[in-house]
């Protein structure tokens, strides 16, 4: 998923360089949503491996 917020940042990078600024702007937020997706699934598999690891010990 990050991945893919990547892919839309740098599209909304040459969209903004080329002056497509409605296409920049819709690329720019779908990758701001993909990267806070990413993030949240992140933190909720580290607190499941802290807790995973807590009750093995």
């Amino acid at each position: 998923m990050l991945k893919w917020a990547l892919i839309f940042f740098v599209i909304s990078l040459i969209t903004g360089f080329l002056g497509f600024s409605g296409v920049s702007a819709a690329t720019a937020t779908i990758a701001k949503i993909l990267f806070y997706i990413a993030l949240v699934v992140f933190l909720i598999f580290l607190v499941l491996a802290f807790m995973a690891g807590s009750v093995v010990v």
